[in-house]
């Protein structure tokens, strides 16, 4: 949880601030001029009927997520400033930041004799001692700041010709409350034309609506857990009494954010064990054939996972696991032994992929593993013919095809499985909630459902995201993989491994170029890569083979060109980062990643797992578009950490668990204060929601609490 500096003492002003190191008290302060009383909106009215917010600030507010009062309550500060320090001019001292009370002596406004950018200075005094204040490129403060104004100012002293300067002050007219200056101001998400600044000004007589706001959490929850009413965090998190005051309200948003996670994803949990599932009875004797029938030996990792989701599948209710594993750690074959169990059971499995490319590579490799025990899977895709389509959909309807393997064309209306047993969805945050339902939903009964991600989420949050999921993990690459080498190329190493590719090229080897998304409009990004393209083919490789591909071409004209490049027809394979590059190519020695500091570290994993799949050393090359000190150390990082694992707590370390795991992309309402890290509190929650839910399984007893559970339903199949 976000904690307030051990600095902060007391943020509110009335009448005078004083100072506790110096004893230094400011001249009485001008009193509190009472506003004219407003109308309290609604909570759901638009923020584009508020004072002060026209449409073009409106929509500017749509870009922070803003669209009504409730969501400007609930845009809630990430820090403060604490500007309660409030010393004399004497106390001034150069190179620090400082807050100050002073009175204008005089303003006036300029043009500097070199760069010629506008410069507002204002002349001050306090007790006989004087020094100055200076605005860059501010003109409209002239018309602001007039002659005998009493102001608090804060920022950066330095040692000017003429003495002591404030350079670019946050600066306020002292009163008997302030907003931004002399006190504990917060500092919130901001976009241009809406600052901080203005955010305080429009949110702070808003604060009369937290009354009338349901409170989800019951009274004796609140009371058994020592935290205030919503209305009054609200009115502290925005504008704070003391430190102790924020750090309680911040952890009772923080609380109720975690216990509703807990609360939907244990009664989520409860009701699966509870009801009716398909039931896969776990036969030894098929697994162990399958296992003899394999061309290589399981990791103790693959044993394992497929001990659990076997033993999972033939227990009552649904299962419900994810598999997490690195990129080539052989989760296809521990879906594949699911499967067959399935199979063997009288029950059919669908396996949905987020690309054709993924979706046909599962399908030879399922189809690999599966013909030797007479199984035969079927492949379903957007450019499957309608000749074939028609024959994969009577074949599913009919039960005569127990394995059906495809993309999203597997939730369509026209597929009917006759008894679907398993549902395997392969980087199931690539599609949203309401896909992954949809195909949980076309069995009679609820299927078991398995989750497989190459994209690990680190342990530490895994019972945050996953309350009602069980998770298996693959840290074990299959025996003969060999580690792939991530170099850091600086713009000026570019010709370098320019040669280096050529080199590799010319011993028989190719190699795949992922380009970012560079333009915002092109969200594809097809512009970059068929520019890059085409200065690959023209200026830098003129006399190897370069291949395109990018996510706008025709499924049929996709799996074309990257089976020319896997038949080894290209040398270099160009494509866009939304194109999941999920064929095995053995013979790719190379990933060459441009503009890398773009992309997650996640993705780069990824990205760097399509090589070193064949008996070649191979190399991972991370161009850096634009060198800065935080996408260096990001790059630095995927260089020197080869596990998955590793990594997502690498970039956890880095970018914080809200910026790491994105709980959108698992349809989860928005964390805004929980601190996903916060073990201690996460406990709490859990088990206040377990003993919640053995009183009141239907949550009846609190109507606003079983309101707010209207953000997980879908989530967690509540309906």
């Amino acid at each position: 949880m976000c904690r307030p500096s051990a600095a902060i003492i007391r943020s509110g002003f009335a009448g005078a601030v004083a100072n506790p190191r110096s004893g230094y008290t400011p001249p009485q302060m001008p009193a509190a001029v009472a506003p004219a009383p407003l109308a309290v909106p609604a909570a759901d009215a638009p923020v584009a009927g508020l004072p002060g917010v026209g449409p073009r600030q409106a929509q500017r507010l749509a870009r922070l997520g803003v669209g009504t009062v409730r969501d400007l309550l609930f845009h809630l500060p990430r820090r403060y400033e604490d500007t309660r320090d409030v010393r004399p001019l004497a106390e001034l001292h150069p190179g620090e930041e400082q807050t100050v009370y002073a009175r204008v002596r005089n303003v006036s406004s300029h043009r500097s004799p070199r760069k010629r950018m506008v410069l507002v200075e204002a002349s001050l005094e306090d007790g006989g001692h004087v020094a100055s204040a200076v605005w860059f490129n501010q003109p409209f403060l002239a018309r602001q700041i007039h002659s005998g104004d009493e102001l608090l100012l804060s920022g950066k002293v330095k040692l000017g010709r003429g003495g002591l300067v404030l350079q670019n002050p946050e600066f306020e007219r002292a009163s008997g409350e302030q907003r931004h200056v002399g006190r504990l101001a917060p500092v919130y998400p901001e976009t241009e034309g809406v600052s901080s600044r203005w955010l305080r000004s429009r949110i702070e007589p808003l604060l009369p609506v937290a009354d009338a706001l349901e409170d989800p959490l019951p009274p004796q929850l609140l009371r058994s857990h020592d935290l205030p009413r919503l209305a009054a965090a609200l009115r502290q998190v925005h504008f704070p009494d003391d430190p102790a005051r924020l750090e309680l309200a911040r952890r009772r948003i923080a609380f109720e954010e975690m216990f509703l996670l807990q609360l939907a994803a244990q009664r989520a949990r409860r009701r699966r064990l509870a009801g009716s599932g398909v039931a896969v009875a776990y036969d030894v004797e098929v697994a162990r054939r399958f296992v003899a029938s394999l061309p290589f030996r399981l990791t103790e990792g693959q044993r394992v996972a497929a001990h659990e989701i076997l033993t999972d599948m033939a227990g009552t209710g649904s299962m419900n696991r994810l598999l997490q594993g690195d990129v080539g750690s052989g989760k296809t074959v521990v879906a594949a032994m699911a499967a067959l169990m399935t199979h063997a059971a009288g029950h059919q499995t669908a396996v949905m992929a987020p690309t054709e490319i993924l979706a046909r590579q599962h399908h030879a490799t399922m189809e690999a593993l599966l013909a030797p025990h007479g199984v035969s899977s079927r492949l379903l895709v957007g450019s499957t013919p309608a000749r074939a389509r028609r024959e994969v959909l009577v074949g599913v309807a009919a039960g005569h095809d127990t394995v059906l393997i495809g993309t999203h064309a597997l939730i369509e209306e026209a597929v009917v499985l006759a008894d679907l047993g398993l549902v395997v969805v392969d980087e199931q945050h690539r599609f949203g909630v309401a896909q992954r339902q949809q195909l949980r939903r076309k069995g009679a009964l609820a299927p078991n459902f398995l989750a497989m991600t190459a994209t690990p989420i680190p342990r530490s949050l895994s019972l945050t995201l996953y309350g009602d999921v069980d998770l298996s993990e693959l840290r074990e690459m299959p025996p003969g993989r060999i580690p792939v080498e991530t170099r850091v190329v600086a713009p000026h190493q570019r010709p370098e491994a320019y040669d280096f590719v050529r080199a590799q090229v010319a011993e028989g080897r190719q190699a795949f170029v992922i380009c970012p998304l560079i333009e915002e409009s092109d969200k594809l990004g097809v512009k970059s890569a068929t520019e890059e393209y085409e200065r690959l083919r023209r200026e830098v490789f003129p006399e190897l083979r370069v291949e395109l591909l990018h996510g706008r071409m025709p499924g049929r004209e996709k799996e074309e060109r990257m089976g020319r490049f896997a038949a080894g027809e290209a040398d270099l394979l160009v494509s866009t980062s939304v194109v999941e590059v999920g064929v095995d190519v053995p013979n790719a020695t190379i990933m060459f990643i441009e503009g890398a500091e773009r992309f997650g570290l996640a993705s780069l994993h990824q990205f760097r797992g399509r090589v070193g799949r064949g008996e070649h050393a191979s190399v991972c090359l991370l161009f850096q578009g634009s060198p800065d000190e935080e996408g260096s150390k990001r790059l630095e990082a995927v260089a020197q950490t080869r596990s998955g694992f590793d990594l997502a707590e690498a970039d956890l370390r880095l970018r914080g668990p809200g910026d790491v795991v994105g709980l959108r992309q698992h349809g989860l309402p928005e964390v805004r204060v929980a601190d996903l890290l916060d073990t201690a509190l996460l406990e709490e929650a859990r088990r206040a929601a377990g003993d919640w839910l053995d009183a009141d399984p239907e949550l009846v007893t609190h109507d606003p609490l079983h309101r707010a559970m209207n953000g997980y339903r879908a989530v967690f199949d509540l309906d």
